[in-house]
C-alpha cells in the first residue's frame, strides 16, 4: 500500500480532487440539460454574447491544453496520453486536465526519485 501512495504528492492530491469536481460539477449540468431534453450544443453558441464568450475561450484553453497533454505526455514517456484528450470528449476536459496534471506530478516525482 505505501507503494501505490509514494507518489501521491499534495499538489498531485490538489489536481486529483480538482479533477472529481470538475467531473461532478460539470455532470450535474449535463443531467440536468438531459433530463430537461435541452439543445446543449444550441444552446452553446446562441445564448446570448456571454455564454457564447465563455464558449469559445474554453474551446481555446481545451484546445491548448489537448495539445500540452500529447506533447508533455510523449516527453514524459507517458502511455495513453491521448486518452485523456479523447475521454474530455465522453466527460469533461475540466475532469481530463486535472486528472492528467496529477498523473504528470506523479510521474515528475516518480522520475526525481530515481535520480537521486
Amino acid at each position: 500500500m505505501a507503494d501505490l501512495r509514494k507518489h501521491w504528492t499534495p499538489l498531485a492530491l490538489a489536481f486529483l480532487v480538482i479533477s472529481i469536481l470538475g467531473l461532478v460539477g460539470t455532470w450535474t449540468f449535463n443531467a440536468l440539460a438531459i433530463v430537461q431534453m435541452v439543445d446543449f450544443l444550441g444552446d452553446l453558441v446562441s445564448s446570448g454574447p456571454a455564454v457564447s464568450s465563455i464558449t469559445v475561450d474554453l474551446l481555446v484553453v481545451a484546445v491548448a491544453g489537448s495539445i500540452f497533454i500529447l506533447v508533455e505526455g510523449r516527453r514524459l514517456g507517458m502511455r495513453f496520453a491521448w486518452l485523456y484528450v479523447v475521454l474530455s470528449g465522453l466527460t469533461a476536459f475540466a475532469f481530463t486536465f486535472p486528472l492528467f496534471l496529477a498523473m504528470r506530478e506523479r510521474r515528475l516525482t516518480a522520475r526525481g526519485r530515481e535520480t537521486t
